[in-house]
Order: structure tokens, then sequence, then C-alpha cells
């Protein structure tokens, strides 16, 4: 499959339980009408008055929900975020920290999932050097260098956080710190204490990685993995946070990859909507295998340029996760310079000026990947 898609589009299909009857714009407007700070409300009208044009990019249900959970004291800087989040890549816009910042707290996966990287020996063979654990001190320099200054934290890449047994003291580190943070996980591992710790951190997002409702299916794509076991661990975390987080906000969401014509996403979606806030699917892309997979043809500049920058657990960063092996930036590390430093560095806007200048498809993996 050579499809092309655009990751702020890549929504296929969601469920939710109440249907959207306003647009965004007109969501927000009746939000502000609950609000009796004032200061706040001329802040917000003359934000979106003057982004009219934007917010036909937050006319999606997984949005509209993150809007309504959205604290009011915080909507303004999650608006900012997602404006940000869609229109810098469209429009160029390059400013000191990237919209987004992508954390690996491990690279390590317990899954080999069959379109996964993870599938890779180059990758997931330790003699390799690149299977690893990010340490607590790494992350707390990351967060302390993005915090008040971006909204846009993604915990996920390569492996499954949830095999760093850190993670929930990453978690309490950014505790209230961002407005749109998100976690992913196939949740195999999930267990109470973890489940505690995403709770009570206040995260926005919790992403499930799924894609069927049949245990044999699953298994057959999410290779070591057990569905059973899953839904019990997400059954568990529902449990939790009704009897003792009864006021959270989390959202939570699983996320499939539309990989083969096996799968019934009609199935899964009744399977999963009682479980989880959203059921999500987006396309596959060849990332088991893009270093070697058929050249696309694509040739239109890949949107995670000016989107996002991703940070794997010893520091090395890397324009996207297509690139898991780390060819496209040898020498970028936050040990040795900071995010703003690296993101408007020498080696980051030469490759965004070869994707603007048609040279994409002289770029490898760029050149077998099909994102835009």
């Amino acid at each position: 499959m050579n499809k092309v898609y655009d990751k702020s589009e890549s929504i296929l299909n969601i469920s939710k339980k109440n249907d959207n009857k306003v647009n965004a714009y007109q969501l927000i407007k009746q939000i502000l009408k609950t609000n009796n700070d004032s200061e706040i409300n001329s802040k917000f009208l003359n934000f979106i008055d003057q982004k009219k044009e934007y917010y036909t990019y937050l006319d999606k249900p997984h949005i509209h929900e993150e809007i309504v959970r959205c604290d009011s004291d915080k909507l303004f800087e999650y608006l900012l975020f997602r404006y940000k989040y869609e229109i810098f890549p469209r429009k160029r816009i390059l400013e000191e920290l990237p919209p987004l910042v992508q954390i690996e707290p491990s690279s390590i996966c317990n899954y080999r999932c069959v379109f996964c990287y993870q599938t890779d020996p180059r990758l997931s063979n330790k003699k390799n050097g690149h299977m690893g654990l990010m340490s607590l001190d790494l992350y707390k320099k990351i967060i302390d260098q993005i915090e008040g200054r971006i909204e846009g934290v993604t915990l996920a890449s390569r492996g499954d956080p949830s095999v760093n047994k850190a993670l929930g003291d990453m978690l309490r580190y950014s505790a209230n710190k961002f407005t749109a943070f998100k976690l992913n996980t196939n949740a195999f591992l999930m267990n109470e204490k973890l489940c505690h710790d995403i709770l009570s951190s206040n995260i926005q997002t919790l992403v499930y990685s799924a894609d069927a409702a049949n245990p044999d299916l699953y298994k057959k794509l999410r290779v070591n993995g057990n569905l059973d076991r899953v839904i019990e661990n997400v059954k568990n975390f529902n449990d939790i946070k009704s009897k003792h987080y009864p006021k959270s906000k989390i959202i939570t969401r699983v996320s499939g990859v539309k990989y083969t014509q096996e799968q019934n996403f009609e199935e899964q979606e009744i399977f999963w909507r009682d479980l989880v806030d959203q059921v999500v699917f987006v396309d596959y892309n060849p990332w088991e295998n893009v270093y070697n997979s058929k050249l696309t043809g694509v040739n239109d500049s890949c949107s995670d340029l000016w989107r996002r920058i991703f940070i794997w657990w010893d520091g090395k960063v890397a324009p996207c996760d297509v690139d898991y092996l780390t060819t496209l930036f040898r020498f970028s590390n936050i040990t040795l310079n900071n995010i703003s430093e690296i993101w408007n560095s020498e080696e980051y806007n030469s490759l965004r000026e070869q994707h603007l200048n048609n040279k994409r498809n002289c770029i490898s993996p760029c050149n077998r990947c099909s994102v835009v």
C-alpha cells in the first residue's frame, strides 16, 4: 500500500459517545459564555476571531473532546498549541521550539507487531546499540527545557513506554505542566500502580494501540500480545478511574493500524466503544521495512519537519520515527545541545530545504515514506 496520508488528517474512523452539534468555533464561544473571567474571555475572543480560518482543522471529534475537557484556565494555551500544530507545517512557520516534543522512554518493546520496526533486527538486536531505557535524569532535563514554552508532549516512539520502570516517576515530574500531554502504550504491562501513576499525573490522552477485536487476529498482528490480558488491564484502569479519580478528564483512545483485509473495523469499533472514549484507525505506512521498501514517488515536504521533534532514550534526535535507525541526524543529541539549538540547526534546516526544493525523492528513508 502506497497511499499518501497527512498525519494531521490520518484518522479514518472515530467513535464517540456524544455527536457534535456545533463546529469548533461555535463550541469555543459556548464555553466562553460559562466563564466569568472577563480578562480570559477578552483574550480568547481576540484570538479566535483573528484565527477563524484555522478552526476548520479543529472540526474533528477527538479535538472537540479535548476542547470540552480542557480546564478553562488552560484552554487558551491548548488552542495556541493546536494552532501551531495544525498551521505551522502548512505555512512552513518555524519558531524557537517545535509545537510538540515526542519523547521515547523506551526503545524496547515486549511486542513484535508485524507492521512495526521492532521486527527489524538492525533495531531490536541489543548488540546494535539502539535498545535502551531513558534515565529519569535525562527525562527531567528535557522537561525542564520545554516547561512553560510548549504545550505538546507525547511519550511514545520505537518501544513501549511501560517497559521503563521509571515511567511513573516521569509522569509525576511532568504532572500539570502541559495541556496536550499524551501517552501511548499497548497496555500489556499496565498494572495497578501504573494506572494510578497515569491518572494522578493529569495527562490529557491515553492511547491504547490495538488493531483487532478478535484475539487470534490480535495476536497475529501484535505478536507476543494477548488481547484478553489487555482488555482486563483496560477494565482495571476504568475501575480505578471511577473509584479513585472520578473528576479525571483523561481521554482514552484505541488506535489501530489499517493493515490487512482481515480486520473488521466496524467490529472493532463496537467491541471497544464501551471501554474507551474514542476508537480510531490510521493508514499503514511501511515502518517495518522502510529502508528496503519501494520508492513511494511522494515528493511533497513532510509536515513533521515543522510539527515535532523526536528524542530517543539516549538523547539522540530524529526528525521522525520512520527513520528508526537514525540515519538522517547522526550527531544531534540533547546531551550535547539543547532542543532549540537542534530544532534550528543547520542539519535540520538542510533537511527542510531539501524537502521544500523537491529533493525528498533523493533522501532515504524519506523517499520510501508516504507521510506528507
